[in-house]
This record gives C-alpha cells, structure tokens and sequence, in this order.
C-alpha cells in the first residue's frame, strides 16, 4: 500500500516540478522585472516626481493620434516603441508623432512570436525596422522594447551589436488587451506610479490595430490624475539618461551629448537636435 500512495504521489510532483520551471523561464525571459539574462530597466533611478507613459504596437489610427492630441494640450511627452509594419501603414502619425516632440523607439518590424526567439530572425526584426524608421522618419532609434517584453540571450548580444538600449517597464493594466473601463485601467496605472516609473500602455495591438479606445480614454484620466498628485512626465531616454537616437552609422550618440542629458526630467517637448523628419 504504501508503494501505491508512492505511485499517486508522483505525478503530482512531476506537476509541480513542471509548474516551477515554467514559472522560473516566465519570470527569466518575459517577466517586465526580471533582470537575470542582462540589464533591462523597467524604472529610471530618481526621486524626483516624474514618470514616463510608453505605448507599444502603434501607430493604431485613430487612438495614436486621439492619444497625441490630448498629451499635445496637456504639454505632456511620452515614449511611442513602435512597429515597422504599423509604420509603414501610418507613416503620417508617426511623423505627427516626432512633431509633437515625443520620442520614438523601436518594437521591431512584424510583431510576429516566431520571430523574436531565433538569433537570425530577431536580427531581421530589427535591422528591417530600422529601414522603415530611416526611410519614413529620418531616425535611427537608440531604444528597443522586444515585443511581449520576450528576451534571450541572443537579444543581449544583438542590443550590443546594434548600439541599442533595451527597455521594460510596468504594465498599466495586466488586462488592458480585454480594454477595460477607461476608470478601472487609470486607477491601476495610477497605482503604480512612483518616482521614475515607466508605465506601459498599448495604442495599438500586435501589428494588427483594433479598438483602444478605453486605452486612450485611461490616458486622460491618468495624465490628469498624476499631474494633480505633482507629477510631471519625461520621455525614456531622458529617465535613463541615454541618447534616444543612433548616427547614421548606426552608433549611439555620446553620452555627453545635448540628446542623452537628463538636464530636467520633466522638460516639455523636444526633438533632438538634428533629427530629421521626414514630410
């Protein structure tokens, strides 16, 4: 009998052995917070009251430009990781985009699972990104969110290779997908606001689009919210303090340079010196 109890035993430990090691690779290779492959800021290290809002997988139209326009009229700058191929079908918002002053990044080119794990494919990823920004834009992004915030060892040695800062951050709403109430996603992302948060939010969704409305709905209501609580907000690259775009050769600005000092994190809107937009 005891064997028996033995025998009923053991499939469960295969279980739970199974579900820590499931759990261990989530938190090592898609976990905003997990810093074990390498160096992956999800808060920029200061105590003054400042936050950086980014938004991932846009431009999405209308909700980009809907969510441009009101961080426009509240004097706010924020951090857009978009994607190549949304790009390429929303040339015009992005440009709106750098007008405006905020800060591009790159999402890489198709948003596609399948291509972010393989050293050779996420390579692609990135360089035919970086086609689309040169080409529709004028820029080279210096920063780089991995969609699903998935990393490997591969995406470290790539970062180097290309000169690019990786970025994680906080989600705003772990079910912002499903679009919650506008009041329920901002009283989350409210909540999570401290002193050199980078919040993530989504204006759009894969590289597919669709309805973010509660998304750009919630912005208002955080921008509104925190600025009453004394906050302001800074773009990614002036948290960090690093420089938010690349030479035409592909390498980084000096860190001294006037794009990569954080002088006032919570200046209003800037395009760095010399970047070209392209109409």
């Amino acid at each position: 009998m005891p064997a028996a109890t033995g025998r009923r035993g053991h499939p469960r430990r295969v279980l739970a052995a199974g579900a820590l090691g499931a759990a261990a690779s989530y938190w090592t290779l898609m976990s905003p917070y997990s810093q074990r492959l390498g160096t992956f800021p999800y808060r920029g290290e200061t105590t003054e009251p400042v936050v950086a809002l980014t938004f991932d997988d846009g431009p999405n139209e209308p909700y980009t430009s809907r969510i441009a326009g009101f961080l426009s009229e509240a004097g706010a700058v924020a951090t857009f990781f978009a994607v190549g191929a949304c790009i390429e079908r929303h040339p015009e918002a992005a440009r709106r985009l750098l007008r405006d002053g905020h800060v591009l990044g790159s999402h890489g080119y198709s948003h596609r699972f399948e291509r972010c794990a393989g050293r050779a494919r996420l390579r692609d990823e990135i360089d035919r990104a970086d086609e689309v920004f040169l080409g529709h834009l004028g820029i080279r992004p210096a920063l780089f969110r991995p969609p699903w915030l998935l990393r490997t060892p591969a995406l470290f040695e790539l970062a180097r290779e290309r000169s690019l800062q990786l970025v994680s951050g906080e989600f705003a709403h772990v079910l912002e997908v499903f679009q919650p109430s506008p009041g329920r996603l901002a009283r989350q992302a409210v909540g999570k606001a401290r002193p050199g948060s980078i919040l993530i939010f989504h204006d759009g969704f894969d590289a597919k689009g669709g309805d973010r409305g509660s998304t750009a709905g919630a912005v208002e209501l955080v921008v509104r919210e925190l600025s009453a609580r004394g906050f302001g907000f800074t773009t990614v690259d002036r948290l960090l303090g690093v420089a938010p775009y690349r030479e035409a050769d592909g390498t980084r600005e000096p860190a001294g340079s006037p794009t990569s000092r954080p002088l006032s994190l919570a200046a209003g809107p800037r395009r760095p010196p010399g970047t070209h937009v392209a109409c």
